[in-house]
């Protein structure tokens, strides 16, 4: 058949009329497809073992490609030598193949996928180089795992930890820099980086090599990603565990070649092992299904017949069963769908004076372009999952085993999956049937054994040893001074701030070597936005102080944990501080006082006046009369008086009275309460509300955050600030006012206002705290020194050293202002109540005129001779009620003068001391 084959091709370039083109017809008996590896490799061995393996199950199987025979040519190349490789796979490229398994090396890959893109010769290629895209090279079809996903199932891993710098170890060639270059994009999505990258050529010697794990010693990043090919990662291990490398505080994270080494090896030397204890490696995932089973099964016997007993089957061998299996189930559908086999040369490969390059036995595969395209569309379920391409090019729902290697084996902690993007104990396809949750709190992992045996997590990171002393920025305050500054006479940093910062640092478990300096005149506070963008620019190495932490800041750089609690608050003037024995008269002004005692007299001599004639409770001798004006009057504050009223202008006047008294009593009852409890403020300002809507200019302090925050965040016009740079600068403006130069209020936080407050007693907070901060130590993004102080200012926290530095700092004791200076105060005025005693007076007039009234009628009827003497006496003289008068007029008429005089001391009816005189009489009878 392959006679008939080779005569029928040579029967067609000689029947070509230009000689140039060289066809086979459609389907044919055999077709024969190229392979690119290195014989030497693990990778190699495995690859060449699964391509034999598919070839005789394709061919076997008559379902596929109706009797065609496929057919390989492998060609053994040097991928660490990227010249010979270059040349070995350009002179493989000159037989006639109509697709390439591999190449495995990615420098390989690079070179020859150009030379496919111009042939038209697909790639069925497991080279991991996330930079080998089908946008730069079409003809490049990956059937194997990305780098790409590979570095984000890194990054996912480092971040689960809370590792926040890494330091990459890599060989330096296409495969080891384009990854890391991934890598690193990864990790900077998770605000992680790469803090030490080192790289080593494919011929490094063991003394660079021992040179290279010595520098990488010297770094702060305890975990290391190993990213080489299996002899070098293995010779690092070694002399790793020499350098005592591999114990406590190490992580080691090496990428799929570990996994594809220990896979496919099958006695692994004790040494190497011991060598790796708790280091922690990705695998792709590989799902269970029959066609894995079945060529696991008969892996043995198909290795010990390619002459590779020695290699059992790993993830690369699973890929490469696929990639020959997906080209032949492209083949049947390109023959099926009218391909056929041809060749051309390439103009392309002649210069302009027609002399050629010698590359003219190298062919254009005139339906390359059908057979990619139907390779593109192939979908099976395979030996390593669903075969089937995305719109990039790559396989679907790329994931990734995390192992770890324990004792003399490997032991699968959980799985990373693109679908999700998370970590995750449940495996990738049973996520496939659920909509993906992308959220951080459903990743988890299974216990990991960490190097030296260890299953408390490292913490990823050291100070180290040879590192540089710190440049450490304080701000040199102006005002303030016991929060930080710098004292003149020894030239020391001082402080609230720089006590908090020293007791953290003697809880960390390594020494920290620093410096202060300080960041400003001293004459004025400083800016701290530009300390904290001298930190962001690594000018410094941190700032200490007292460094509000606020949105802004936070975009370039990483706070510790808030170590005082803050939070901008309002300053006001205090009218009046309640230190007096005569507190209780303060709700009133004395005008207010005055005229309501004298409305009680009014109303006490009224109320007299209206039941003196009827009301036996108001008769008596003229001493007693004036004791019961007097008590019945005052009585009524307490609603307490006994006296009865009898007639009905009286009882109205005491009613509209009493109502007078329950308002002034409430009115005096809540003003006390306020002057007793809460300071009364000279402004109008009672909260954020007031001062957004007010006009007058408002005060802040140089160099704080609250500038812009009123700009930008309450739209205070920058017009109305006044930037004051000292407490006594805050007293003068406030005590100013806004009228004479001042300002209204001062906006500033709450650490520097309870400092200021304990020695200014006149001013006092306005309403409530109106933003929640707190003062950190800003370093920058990303530093481990950062996460520790976060931990060691929780430990003084809860141990109360916090507490106890601040109470040595930051004292809030008694005022030391003269107390008996005092400022008006908001009083209750006459004017608040001139309506309620407007009432009362027309009320007590009103009933004076009707009560006169009614008595110059009655003494007018019954009294002829008139005169002004007799009027006052008749109106002093006392009137029996109605009722009385009645039963009285009856017994006069019934009775004889013994009974009637028993039945008016019945009545209680008063005898006459004396002779009746006529005038009485004729009242009696009227």
């Amino acid at each position: 058949m392959e006679i008939a084959f080779l005569t029928l091709l040579v029967l067609s370039l000689l029947l070509s009329p230009s000689g140039i083109c060289k066809s086979l017809a459609a389907g044919p008996p055999v077709v024969n497809i190229g392979s690119i590896l290195q014989f030497n490799s693990t990778t190699g061995g495995v690859a060449e073992v699964a391509i034999r393996s598919a070839l005789e199950d394709i061919n076997s199987d008559p379902t596929v490609l109706n009797g065609t025979t496929l057919k390989v040519k492998i060609k053994d190349t040097n991928c660490f030598d990227g010249f010979l490789g270059m040349v070995q796979g350009l002179q493989f490229m000159e037989t006639d193949v109509i697709a390439i398994v591999g190449p495995q090396c990615s420098t390989i890959s690079h070179i020859i996928s150009y030379v496919a893109n111009e042939l038209r010769v697909p790639l069925m290629s497991f080279a991991s180089d996330a930079t080998l895209s089908t946008i730069q090279f079409p003809f490049f079809v990956r059937t194997g795992s990305s780098d790409l996903y590979q570095m984000a199932a890194v990054a996912a891993l480092v971040d689960y930890n809370h590792w926040k710098i890494v330091t990459a170890i890599y060989i330096d060639n296409d495969y080891g820099r384009n990854g890391i270059i991934a890598l690193d994009d990864a990790l900077t999505a998770k605000r992680c980086k790469i803090s030490y990258k080192v790289s080593f050529p494919s011929n490094a010697k063991r003394s660079e090599l021992i040179n290279l794990l010595v520098s990488v010693s010297y770094m702060e990043s305890r975990v290391i990603i190993l990213h080489t090919g299996a002899e070098h990662g293995l010779k690092f291990f070694s002399m790793a565990n020499q350098l005592n490398m591999m114990g406590n505080s190490y992580v080691w994270i090496a990428t799929d070649w570990l996994s594809a080494y220990l896979d496919a090896n099958s006695s692994v030397p004790a040494d190497i092992i011991s060598g790796m204890q708790g280091v922690l490696t990705l695998r792709p995932h590989i799902p269970n299904s029959k066609m894995k089973s079945n060529l696991i099964s008969k892996w043995s016997s198909q290795s010990h017949k390619y002459n590779h007993s020695d290699l059992r089957v790993n993830t690369y061998g699973f890929y490469v069963y696929d990639s020959v299996w997906a080209l032949a189930r492209a083949l049947d559908a390109f023959f099926g769908d009218g391909g056929r086999i041809s060749f051309s040369n390439d103009s392309k490969l002649h210069d302009e004076a027609g002399e050629t390059l010698h590359l003219e036995a190298m062919s254009i595969f005139d339906m390359g372009n059908k057979l990619l395209e139907n390779i593109r569309k192939v979908n099976f379920t395979g030996a390593s999952g669903q075969v089937q391409f995305d719109a990039s090019g790559d396989l679907i729902h790329p994931a990734y085993d995390i192992i770890n290697i324990i004792r003399n084996g490997m032991r699968t902690v959980g799985f990373w999956s693109n679908y999700s993007g998370l970590l995750s104990t449940i495996s990738p396809e049973a996520l496939y049937s659920k909509p993906p949750n992308t959220s951080l709190a459903n990743q988890h992992l299974y216990d990991v054994i960490w190097p030296g045996e260890t299953a408390q997590r490292p913490r990823g990171w050291v100070f180290p040893s040879n590192a540089k002393e710190l440049k450490i920025g304080v701000p040199n305050r102006f005002s303030f001074k016991e929060f930080v500054t710098e004292d003149n006479g020894t030239g020391s940093i001082k402080g609230y701030c720089i006590d908090v910062f020293t007791q953290a640092l003697s809880l960390l478990p390594y020494p920290v070597s620093y410096k202060f300096i300080p960041f400003g005149s001293g004459t004025e506070n400083p800016n701290y936005d530009k300390l904290i963008h001298m930190v962001e620019s690594n000018e410094f190495d941190a700032a200490i102080g007292d460094i509000a932490i606020t949105m802004s800041r936070t975009v370039t750089i990483d706070f510790t944990q808030p170590f005082i609690e803050t939070g901008l608050v309002i300053l006001a003037p205090v009218k009046k501080h309640i230190k007096t024995s005569w507190a209780f008269l303060q709700p009133f002004t004395l005008e207010m006082w005055c005229v309501t005692g004298l409305f009680f007299l009014i109303v006490g001599v009224v109320v007299w006046v209206l039941e003196h004639r009827i009301n036996e409770d108001f008769r008596g001798p003229p001493s007693q009369q004036i004791i019961t004006i007097f008590w019945f009057s005052f009585s009524t504050l307490f609603f307490s008086h006994r006296e009865n009223t009898m007639s009905t202008l009286g009882r109205g006047v005491l009613l509209i009275w009493l109502f007078v008294v329950l308002i002034i009593v409430s009115s005096y009852t809540a003003s006390l309460t306020s002057i007793l409890t809460v300071q009364q403020l000279d402004t109008s300002i009672k909260g954020i509300n007031d001062l957004k809507n007010s006009d007058d200019p408002v005060g802040f302090q140089v160099g704080s955050f609250a500038q812009d925050y009123m700009v930008n965040e309450l739209n205070i016009s920058r017009s109305r600030l006044r930037a004051l740079g000292s407490p006594q600068e805050y007293a003068d403006a406030l005590q100013l006012g806004p009228k004479k130069g001042g300002v209204m209020a001062i906006v500033d936080e709450r650490p520097y206002v309870e400092l200021f407050l304990s020695t200014y007693c006149k001013i006092a907070v306005a309403g409530s705290d109106f933003t929640s901060r707190g003062w950190g130590f800003a370093f920058p993004r990303d530093s481990p020194l950062q996460v520790d102080l976060s931990t060691a200012i929780l430990s003084l926290s809860e141990n109360g050293e916090l507490q106890r530095i601040r109470d040595k700092w930051v004292k809030t004791g008694d005022c030391t202002t003269d107390n008996s200076e005092f400022v008006d105060s908001d009083q209750l005025r006459l004017e608040s109540f001139f309506g309620l005693f407007l009432i009362c007076g027309v009320a007590c007039v009103l009933a004076l005129l009707i009560y006169f009234g009614i008595m110059l009628r009655k003494y007018l009827k019954h009294h002829p001779r008139r005169s002004l003497r007799r009027f006052i006496s008749f109106v002093h003289s006392k009137e029996t009620p109605k009722n009385m008068e009645r039963r009285s007029m009856s017994l006069l008429r019934s009775s004889t003068p013994t009974t009637l005089m028993s039945s008016l001391t019945a009545l209680d009816i008063e005898r006459p001391a004396r002779p009746v005189r006529n005038d009485t009489a004729i009242d009696m009878e009227s």
